[in-house]
């Protein structure tokens, strides 16, 4: 299997699992700080809202509910599965990374040491149009996380 199909592969498990989905049925754990970001792609109708719980500079939990192309939906479940854990920086740290790599057009190598899964998204980075399909959680989680903190 090659690279690239793996990465294939991880997107369509993602897609199809949605971890992390369900945001109507999880409830922010007592003393965090929550936020949450509501985020419409209306070129292509994909639309996700998330909310991130922060407890003493940690994320807690990020849950969300969606709708739209498997990019979409994949990528937030990919966020939500590593999000959970990671201080409120090294979090912002990530998005930062995913964002370059993503707006690069395919210069910017995806490190998988820092991206983990995310590094999948890789190839759409050659594709313009996709691009906020797989950026629309992450800037989702940006905002949550501006709000909680």
């Amino acid at each position: 299997m090659s690279l690239d199909q793996l990465y294939q592969q991880i997107i369509l498990d993602h897609s199809k699992a949605r971890h992390g989905s369900g945001l109507s049925e999880t409830a922010a754990p007592d003393g965090a700080s929550t936020g949450q970001s509501h985020q419409l792609n209306p070129v292509c109708g994909d639309e996700v809202t998330l909310r991130v719980a922060v407890d003493h500079g940690t994320v807690a939990q990020l849950a969300w509910d969606g709708a739209g192309c498997s990019i979409s939906m994949a990528s937030a479940s990919v966020l939500s599965e590593m999000a959970e854990g990671m201080s409120v920086e090294e979090l912002r740290s990530v998005i930062g990374n995913f964002r370059e790599v993503l707006r690069s057009r395919g210069k910017v190598h995806a490190d998988p040491e820092v991206l983990g899964d995310a590094a999948a998204f890789e190839g759409v980075a050659r594709y313009a149009a996709r691009v906020k399909c797989a950026m629309i959680s992450w800037v989702a989680a940006e905002d949550a996380l501006n709000q909680a903190a």
